[in-house]
């Protein structure tokens, strides 16, 4: 390998890349508006979930529950409705996500220990905010139980959690990891597909195809310029999280790093893979778009892998996204050492090798 005609090759790469304002926008700009925006969009959390309300009672203790339920921000009280099938219009209509009927005689039953049953009715198409909202409210009835009950005991267990990691459960510091993995795929390998059928359509990869440069000079090439944008992409995202959300990894930012490095070798390579097989820019983006699409969806960004089923899980491993995703969480949030994460970083290794070998030999280089 000549690694002056290899240095001469990466600046022409920059060069390039440097006058082309659509490589600087998706590797740049786009990075950083995502960065700004999707941490507080793509959030689990729900808040203001709307009720209706049908109160049979209307004693102070059908009040108080009342005053339990809303004196959180979880829900908010839209509707009063006399009847059942008023308050279900509410939910067909869209306009309340949930339905609490309080019974006739609700204060004098539970006065008298009796059975007391509150009819919930939940507006599940959206199926994980009724899932939640569901399991909220069924909180609130059995603290609400527990505080007003005529014959409580005097010595009550009463438990303090402590939410390690996260102490204030907060879905930002989760889902920002995902986000920054997500964006050095993007642009680690379809930034690097991109380049390289352009220059097929363009005509301008012949010229370097009958050089006498080898073929892994070439593809070294076009790897290493897009492997400095991802982590100069990484440095800052880093750098917006610890400004705009003050988080900064609790372990080795090095370690953060060293795993960035060699997941981009490994998608680097992929799209140089991908644009092995392609003629034109749309079909190289349409490939990585669903190639990744589904690699994102199986990675854990977004869902946890343990409530997948096993059969997914078990394809989750053969996932390079999913094992670096697990391993800047694992630095990010809990601190984690290389002897704690070896075993994934192993993987992303391993994936790099086949991608690279992949790549060199799918090239086709005039002789």
């Amino acid at each position: 390998m000549n690694i002056k005609v290899l240095k001469f090759l990466i600046r022409k790469e920059l060069q390039q890349a440097k006058r082309d304002r659509a490589i600087i926008r998706m590797a740049i700009v786009i990075p950083c508006i995502l960065l700004l925006i999707l941490p507080w969009a793509a959030t689990f959390e729900q808040k203001e979930i709307r009720l209706s309300i049908i109160d049979n009672d209307h004693s102070s203790y059908s009040q108080l529950l009342l005053d339990k339920v809303t004196s959180s921000d979880l829900f908010i009280i839209n509707d009063y409705s006399s009847s059942y099938t008023k308050g279900l219009k509410q939910i067909e209509k869209d306009q309340s996500d949930m339905l609490i009927e309080i019974p006739h005689n609700f204060e004098r039953d539970f006065k008298q220990n009796k059975d007391v049953e509150l009819m919930v009715s939940i507006n599940s198409i959206n199926g994980q905010k009724a899932g939640l909202g569901s399991n909220y409210i069924n909180q609130i009835i059995q603290n609400f139980n527990k505080e007003y009950k005529k014959d409580n005991l005097t010595n009550q267990i009463t438990i303090a959690p402590f939410f390690k990691y996260n102490d204030n459960m907060d879905y930002k510091i989760f889902i920002l990891p995902g986000i920054l993995a997500m964006l050095l795929t993007i642009v680690g390998g379809t930034l690097s597909a991109l380049n390289v059928v352009r220059e097929k359509e363009n005509g301008t990869i012949e010229s370097l195809n009958v050089t006498p440069v080898s073929r892994t000079t070439l593809i070294l090439s076009k790897l290493i310029p897009f492997w400095l944008i991802g982590i100069f992409v990484l440095t800052i995202g880093l750098l917006i999280s610890w400004a705009v959300y003050g988080l900064f990894p609790v372990g080795s930012i090095l370690i953060i790093y060293l795993s960035a490095f060699v997941y981009l070798l490994t998608f680097t390579a992929l799209g140089l893979v991908i644009a092995n097989y392609s003629e034109t820019q749309q079909q190289a983006m349409l490939v990585a778009f669903m190639s990744f699409l589904a690699c994102f969806m199986l990675s854990g960004i977004f869902t946890p892998i343990s409530s997948m089923p096993n059969w997914a899980q078990t394809v989750t491993m053969f996932n390079p996204i999913r094992h670096f995703v697990e391993i800047i969480r694992l630095v990010f949030m809990k601190g984690s050492n290389l002897i704690e994460i070896h075993m994934r970083l192993i993987y992303i290794c391993i994936f790099a090798i086949i991608f690279n070998i992949w790549a060199v030999l799918s090239y086709k280089k005039a002789k």
